[in-house]
């Protein structure tokens, strides 16, 4: 009958050890019995970048990239993105289940009754350059929140948890647009607590004189679309590093810092801006042969194209290129869409793209979206993080009620120079001179 065990021989020793297997891993630590002496510290494994390593169990996002699969709570991403608004899938990666009525009102009312920030927090915000990245000012200023509500720091109880995350969720926003008021030198927008979550968003970016700004409702639905997208994504760098941060006990403003900081690289947060510079670059459909070309020699990357987890087409960029069209006939069309098109057109006809599964990721419309409705390419990433903070709010609460977790702390391959002595500074020269013999 067969067992839920590996069976592992150290052709080392001839030893030979049995490790129990759990939903298709096993426990790392169970590795540590195999030693070569009783003094060793025992067996590791070396995963640099965590590509086949489990740090957690969670409930939270189901991925299956080679069908390109994207679930919250088992709920289709489609399907959310169609019937749900982001309050109400923000809601759901958070609690588990969609709400009822009334839990979704008072959600809503809580959100929307946290959305201003204390004014010493917008004059922190003041005292940014006028040219200051938007995302720098958003992790700077997410962090210092949690100068003003220290009771965070008691991250076990559940009620105090819950108040941080209804503030988190709707200053987000606010910090958002005033980093996009600060760099545009338009004087803040407060918030509107008539208005939805994204309706409101908008009007804290783009108000001017207006007594009462009325959101364009495709714009305000296409806005939520994206944010539902782009809610939560499994385990990947920002997440991780909120988890990580978090495992030390941290409030969530700091850690929601540190996740919002890790999403501020390049080759996180920063891929659509990439997208919109090729696109850019290749100016006309007629030369996307040429680049298609130059891919396929591996002089160039086509930005947009593939992911870490999927194999299949990403089930978002379906959605965002559907969106993209609705955007379009507000803002008008985006010239750079009919390059993208016709260049997902082409790769996905190249037996070479399809061999290698590069199919095109949310990234390779979203930036085209945002453009079109005015962002400034600076203002992607904090794009990204608005919606973000509900799957890393989702993570890091699980996290926390997780007995099995602890403190992260990886292990290292020590490959430096073994125990020696100190040399006195009069002799050190000496020292070198031998070792560049």
């Amino acid at each position: 009958m067969a067992k839920d065990t590996l069976t592992i021989t150290d052709n080392r020793t001839g030893k030979t050890y049995e490790l129990p297997i759990e939903h298709d891993t096993i426990r790392a630590a169970d590795l540590r019995q195999i030693k070569v002496n009783s003094d060793d510290f025992g067996m590791m494994t070396y995963d640099p970048g965590y590509m086949n390593t489990a740090a957690c169990k969670s409930a939270i996002t189901y991925i299956d990239g080679d069908r390109g699969i994207l679930e919250y709570r088992g709920y289709p991403i489609d399907q959310l993105a169609e019937k749900a608004s982001f309050l109400e899938t923000a809601y759901l990666i958070l609690h588990g289940e969609l709400p009822d009525r009334g839990q979704l009102d008072e959600w809503t009312y809580q959100i929307t009754h946290h959305t201003m920030l204390n004014e010493n927090a917008k004059k922190f915000m003041d005292g940014f350059r006028y040219d200051a990245h938007p995302m720098g000012m958003f992790v700077s200023t997410v962090a210092a929140l949690s100068t003003f509500y220290p009771e965070s720091k008691s991250v076990f109880d559940a009620n105090v948890r819950r108040k941080q995350i209804f503030r988190l969720i709707a200053k987000v926003p606010t910090v958002a647009a005033f980093a996009y008021r600060h760099i545009t030198g338009m004087p803040f927008a407060y918030p509107d607590n008539d208005l939805s979550y994204t309706a409101n968003f908008l009007n804290m970016l783009f108000k001017r004189t207006e007594l009462k700004y009325q959101a364009n409702p495709i714009l305000e639905r296409a806005m939520d679309i994206l944010f539902i997208l782009h809610a939560d994504h499994e385990q990947n760098c920002s997440t991780s590093s909120m988890r990580m941060v978090g495992s030390a006990q941290t409030d969530p403003y700091c850690s929601l810092a540190a996740a919002a900081a890790a999403l501020y690289g390049p080759l996180h947060g920063g891929a659509n801006e990439a997208v919109l510079k090729m696109l850019n670059e290749i100016g006309s459909k007629a030369n996307i042969p040429a680049l298609i070309k130059r891919a396929k020699a591996g002089e160039v990357r086509l930005m947009g194209f593939g992911h870490r987890v999927y194999k299949n087409y990403d089930p978002r960029a379906r959605i965002v290129k559907k969106t993209a069209e609705e955007v379009f006939e507000v803002t008008g069309r985006n010239e750079l869409i009919d390059i993208a098109i016709e260049l997902e057109r082409i790769a996905l006809e190249d037996d070479y793209f399809i061999k290698r599964k590069l199919y095109p990721n949310v990234d390779f419309y979203s930036g085209i979206i945002y453009q079109a409705m005015g962002f400034p390419v600076e203002m992607f990433p904090v794009l990204f993080a608005i919606p973000r903070t509900a799957g890393w709010l989702a993570q890091w609460q699980e996290m926390l009620v997780d007995k099995d977790q602890k403190i992260g702390r990886p292990r290292q391959i020590y490959l430096g120079p073994t125990t020696r002595d100190f040399v006195p500074m009069e002799q050190r020269s000496l020292v070198v001179a031998k070792a560049e013999r």
